[in-house]
């Protein structure tokens, strides 16, 4: 007898409920104008389903609340912050800590110890503001990435690896002493939430080893990442997501965190390392640009949560759910023939702008033009991942990512599938009418991360 296939269903019930806003199309159309079809200008009251990011968009467990409930707010020596200093040793492995109100508090700090001008920072891929903090810091980002990161077609399962001989020819053009450490991002994040694999991991250690180069890890997505490994990766199989994360952490000398991603908290993130003179010198700097080297910005409650957090992700049923949510979306829209990258990644679905608007050039911002045209069709609001999101070259000219994508980001523990099912039917019925979307614009621009605050107008 065939073996009967089982349905799948989110490992949590619901305690509370938050009611969302239907609109009209009307209502659409002028929140988007006055948006400037910016869909981070868009107010969350107009919002449906929002996507727009998995940062800080997570719903906390009733042990988090619980223990937000135990929040010590002494100015010095919480003991929420000896709580998350210990969950930081035991599950990352990390020697030393300082908390930051989020990821790019960290990245700021670190970039201020480590870089100095003329440097190179090779990575396998950039992201947004952790390329800004190295340039501002005098520093050179470099893109070391596998190619087929970079090919939205192709299916390698784990696109998020480091190409050596990139990172070879740097070292042979500008010497190992002009590389304060080599970024490395789990689960990259502009190539589609793609995983690099632990072999990769272990081969860029010993590569680095030799040439005397840290690894400075950005682990903001670094379960999701392990997720992939345990079911793709020879020899894993049978290994917990919690050895996975800390085996992966092992191979790096240092990371930064954004918690309101993995860690399942609204606020927060920290800079954790190895090393004791960087560590000092960042709990220096931590009490010039963001607090107290035992609350960094954070209340103690924010700490609490954390804590807490960081061992709900590691669990083998919260990450199996989280994960697989992405890939339920992932499929319903490769039925219906939307161009999605592949792999399906571990925290969104990446639309393939390019392909989807093939008649838009990407001067005229096809991505941001698409997130627009979906937001418009039923209030579910996604993101640019695209030119716009790449900004410009220190000389002033548009970088050109040979990605442009439109991101649908699931936050953790707040959407059910039949949300699932509305957004994919949305797509699609945008999809049906691609061939009458224009592109867009620009006609405003800030200094910097101009895909938080540009506003565009459409082409006629």
């Amino acid at each position: 007898m065939e073996k009967r296939k089982r349905s799948w269903a989110e490992p949590y019930k619901m305690k509370m409920v938050e009611l969302l806003k239907m609109t009209t199309l009307a209502q659409r159309k002028k929140a988007l104008q006055e948006a400037g079809y910016n869909t981070f200008l868009i107010h969350s009251d107009d919002v449906y389903i929002d996507l727009l990011t998995d940062s800080g968009t997570s719903a906390m467990s009733d042990r988090q609340w619980a223990g937000m409930m135990l929040g010590d707010e002494a100015y010095a020596g919480s003991r929420n912050f000896f709580h998350l200093e210990k969950v930081v040793q035991e599950v990352y492995g990390y020697s030393y800590l300082v908390p930051t109100h989020q990821g790019r508090g960290a990245e700021n700090i670190l970039s201020r110890i480590l870089i100095r001008k003329g440097d190179i920072i090779p990575g396998n891929m950039y992201f947004t503001t952790t390329r800004l903090h190295q340039e501002l810091a005098g520093g050179k980002f470099e893109d070391i990435i596998i190619d087929e990161a970079h090919d939205p077609e192709n299916e390698f399962p784990f696109k998020g690896n480091v190409d050596l001989s990139k990172l070879e020819k740097l070292i042979n053009k500008y010497g190992a002493a002009r590389i304060p450490y080599v970024s490395i991002a789990t689960s990259v994040n502009m190539a589609g939430g793609q995983p690099i694999s632990m072999a990769n991991l272990k081969e860029l250690r010993a590569f680095t080893k030799k040439h005397k180069i840290r690894i400075i890890h950005d682990m903001t997505r670094v379960a999701e990442n392990a997720f992939f490994i345990q079911q793709k990766e020879k020899g894993y199989d049978k290994k917990s997501i919690r050895e996975i994360v800390r085996e992966i952490n092992s191979y790096t000398d240092g990371a930064t965190m954004s918690a309101k991603k993995d860690a399942l908290v609204n606020i927060g993130g920290f800079l954790a390392v190895n090393d004791w003179d960087i560590f000092e010198e960042a709990r220096n700097m931590v009490v010039v640009y963001e607090g107290l080297h035992t609350y960094g910005g954070l209340a103690g409650r924010d700490m609490e949560a954390m804590a807490i957090g960081i061992e709900e992700s590691v669990s083998k049923d919260h990450i199996k759910a989280r994960v697989g949510q992405v890939l339920y979306l992932g499929n319903k829209m490769l039925n219906y023939g939307i161009p999605i990258v592949k792999p399906i990644g571990g925290h969104g679905v990446f639309v393939n702008a390019k392909k989807f608007l093939p008649h838009i050039p990407q001067e005229n911002f096809p991505a941001q033009a698409l997130a627009a045209e979906l937001y418009l069709d039923a209030g579910v609001r996604t993101m640019e991942r695209g030119i716009v999101s790449a900004g410009r070259k220190p000389n002033g000219e548009n970088y050109f990512p040979k990605l442009e994508l439109v991101r649908f980001t699931i936050p953790r523990r707040v959407y059910t599938q039949a949300h699932m099912d509305v957004i994919a039917e949305s797509a699609a019925i945008v999809y049906d009418r691609r061939k009458k979307i224009k592109g867009l614009k620009m006609v405003y621009e800030p200094k910097y991360l101009r895909f938080f605050q540009a506003k565009f107008e459409k082409l006629q």
